[in-house]
């Protein structure tokens, strides 16, 4: 195997991917992606609207309490992830950071499939996001219209 072959990638090896493109380290490999389709961005943007008045600010009978970002860089261990959407308890979301990415895993994240996505999102970042307790998962396929909800128990996502 030559060097190249067994050299992490490091944070700055994301600068030098182009600019119409998402780049993320998992298990130590950069993994480039074109940014989202117009059906994904849609998809993220209803969700968003949906969930925010819910989920972070308590209207209409919801929670509260939460912070939710699109498209944030989270960097846990030596993975910079990039969900589509990701959340925090309130208390658990730092405040301020001295860096880019957000150094704090998210308590739930949702990935929204597209064909480009699909194997990275289900074979590299599900069982990446479970081994840093990230504690609730979304699949969302605008294509099939379908929403598939984890919950990490034990180690494993089981289907809810």
């Amino acid at each position: 195997m030559s060097d190249a072959a067994l050299k992490k990638a490091t944070y700055e090896d994301l600068y030098r991917i182009p600019a119409n493109m998402t780049g993320e380290i998992i298990g130590g490999r950069l993994i480039v992606t074109p940014r989202p389709s117009r059906q994904h961005a849609f998809a993220e943007s209803v969700l968003v609207g949906k969930l925010n008045p819910a989920y972070q600010f308590g209207e209409g009978g919801g929670p509260g309490g939460w912070i939710i970002l699109i498209e944030p860089e989270i960097a846990i261990g030596e993975d910079i992830l990039v969900p589509d959407l990701a959340g925090w308890r309130e208390e658990r979301f730092p405040a301020s950071e001295e860096h880019n990415w957000i150094s704090v895993e998210p308590d739930w994240v949702a990935e929204i499939l597209s064909p480009s996505t699909v194997r990275t999102d289900k074979t590299d970042k599900m069982p990446t996001y479970a081994q840093h307790g990230v504690s609730h998962l979304w699949l969302i396929d605008p294509l099939a219209r379908t929403l598939d909800v984890f919950r990490l128990e034990g180690g494993r996502w089981v289907v809810l």
